[in-house]
């Protein structure tokens, strides 16, 4: 038998410095990768037995060079390894990944990598691993490599609130992993799940949660079906059946706890505190709200929704008068909000630009592949060539519509009264009956006062931030706004921001000159994108149309 000195400890029984010595048995010591392998799976709840196999799966890699069973090596180290050291092994598999030079060995390391550092909430880390797991993965026809891209991606859309793309690419590992990859079609069907919650479609979220529990016991993964449950506890707060929230979500709780899961811990408890406030039992609500707050400060972890965790114990406290925890929870939030806006903003562009934009690349390079490997391509370029007259006629002719269109919009959005005078809905909203007049009369004369005095042009104004400011609850300040202003809280900021740039066009002959980016800058927009977007929802055309046109009259007044 040989004797081997080790540094790197991967568990709580593992040896703890270089005095220890791990001694290999000769009879292990030409076992091939397989036997190792399962002898590591058979002793995974056991790391010092599992050490011996472990260990020599490395040595055996490096001696004979195998860089991809390497790489293997270190992603079994990392998967029984305390959280604190996977890191540190996914860079000794990402290493070991590219001396083989093979793309899906790389692609693969990379993308194990990423998987650790978006389970630390390490999402920036994440999404750059990610990118680059998908540029050697995507010249690889290794479909189950392909689509567990697809799948992380889309997890990262989901947390930027990217949903509708997020289901697309979920639909896609759905169909391509149900016949034979249990674990990542349950996985993919729960995120799914999800996501139709997250645009409101609770009955598709239901459906695809009952499927799921369904599966996970067909499956064998009973454990699967913990957060299926937990998912459908979300959904039956918004299907406002609130206690049936309570005993799902509660009932999730241990087992998630018992896996370290601490997003969906926090999740739960907040939405177990929601379906609590809804039942008129504040005292049960309150710990629960304190729970996600104890989540972010020992986990960094926060996401949009949970925000109002803190909005309700800052109007808590300030009832209650404890100014000490009332300011407290002031500082959390804005904590809490930095850290998303920073970590949002930079994944939105980052995705944007090197993972759709390469993705519609590749796509079409393959398209371009396969015509070339057509016999009949004469044929092909007449089609084409056809096709594009066609088109060119369709879209020549949908341009002039289109622009007719504009210009229809933009004479009616020019004659109209400068100050409009506003109109009030009659008829109550669900909802606005339950509340006390003097508070819906005093969040009104708030909401008049705070127009007047231009405060929409703020950057990053929230539902969250302005009920805070008015010492209300998100709920009460949406059902007014609905109610008085006949919109949805974004819709309502954005069409006073674009109203504003509107008056400010007609009596400003050289505003015209100022280019998109410091418009969206001028009246508080937090990129350029978001305000063509609404400026063109609002008058019904694009900035540079309606910026042309303006130019054009300026012209003719000056003739």
């Amino acid at each position: 038998m040989k004797k081997f000195f080790i540094l790197v400890l991967i568990g709580p029984m593992w040896m703890k410095s270089q005095n220890t010595s791990l001694i290999i048995p000769d009879s292990i010591q030409k076992r091939d990768f397989r036997y190792l392998e399962n002898r590591i799976d058979h002793f995974r709840n056991d790391s010092s037995k599992a050490a011996v196999y472990l260990y020599t799966y490395i040595k055996k890699a490096k001696r004979e060079r195998n860089w991809e069973e390497l790489k293997n090596g270190y992603q079994n180290i990392m998967h029984q390894s305390p959280a604190s050291l996977r890191s540190v092994y996914a860079d000794s598999m990402v290493f070991a990944a590219k001396k083989s030079k093979d793309n899906a060995i790389i692609g693969s390391a990379f993308l194990t990598k990423g998987i650790v550092s978006f389970a630390d909430k390490k999402h920036k880390e994440a999404l750059d691993d990610y990118l680059i797991a998908n540029e050697h993965i995507s010249k690889t026809n290794d479909q189950y490599l392909i689509h567990k891209v697809k799948y992380n991606i889309a997890q990262l859309k989901n947390t930027m609130g990217f949903y509708d793309e997020a289901i697309v690419l979920l639909r896609e590992c759905v169909r391509n992993y149900k016949k034979n990859h249990d674990r990542p079609y349950l996985n993919s069907l729960h995120s799914l799940g999800l996501s139709y919650n997250k645009i409101g479609n609770y009955g598709m979220c239901t459906q695809t949660n009952e499927e799921g529990i369904k599966e996970s016991n067909k499956r064998a993964l009973p454990q699967m079906a913990t957060y299926f449950k937990h998912s459908e506890g979300v959904n039956q707060y918004f299907l406002k059946n609130y206690q049936k929230a309570i005993d799902n979500l509660k009932s999730t709780i241990p087992e998630i706890q018992n896996n370290n899961d601490f997003a969906n811990e926090s999740v739960g408890s907040f939405y177990i505190g929601k379906s609590y406030l809804e039942l008129k039992k504040e005292s049960a609500a309150i710990p629960y709200f304190i729970k996600v707050d104890q989540i972010l400060n020992s986990t960094q972890f926060m996401r949009k929704d949970l925000l109002e965790a803190y909005v309700l114990l800052i109007n808590y406290y300030k009832t209650k008068k404890e100014d000490k925890l009332h300011l407290y929870y002031i500082d959390q939030l804005l904590k809490a909000e930095a850290a998303l806006r920073e970590t949002n903003n930079y994944l939105v562009s980052k995705i944007n630009k090197e993972y759709d934009n390469k993705t519609i690349l590749s796509e079409n390079q393959k398209l371009k592949q396969l015509e070339n490997g057509q016999k009949s391509k004469n044929l092909i370029f007449v089609l084409v060539g056809t096709f594009i007259f066609l088109m060119l006629v369709f879209v020549s002719y949908r341009n002039f519509k289109i622009k007719k269109l504009y210009k229809k919009n933009y004479d009616a959005l020019m004659s109209i009264d400068p100050q409009p005078k506003k109109e009030y809905t009659k008829t109550l909203l669900s909802g606005i009956e339950d509340m006390n007049d003097s508070a819906v009369s005093e969040l009104v004369n708030q909401l008049d006062e705070w127009e007047k005095a231009k405060n929409f042009l703020e950057k990053d104004i929230t539902l969250v931030k302005l009920a805070a400011t008015f010492n209300s609850n998100t709920k009460y300040l949406s059902l007014v706004i609905f109610h008085f202003r006949h919109k949805k809280f974004i819709t309502y900021i954005n069409d006073l921001k674009i109203d504003y740039l509107i008056e400010a066009f007609k009596n400003s002959k050289g505003l015209h000159k100022y280019k998109n980016a410091a418009l969206a800058e001028e009246i508080g927009f937090s990129s350029t994108q978001r305000f063509a977007t609404a400026f063109k929802a609002r008058t019904g055309m694009p900035t540079p149309y309606f910026i042309e046109e303006l130019t054009k009259e300026e012209a003719n007044a000056v003739l």
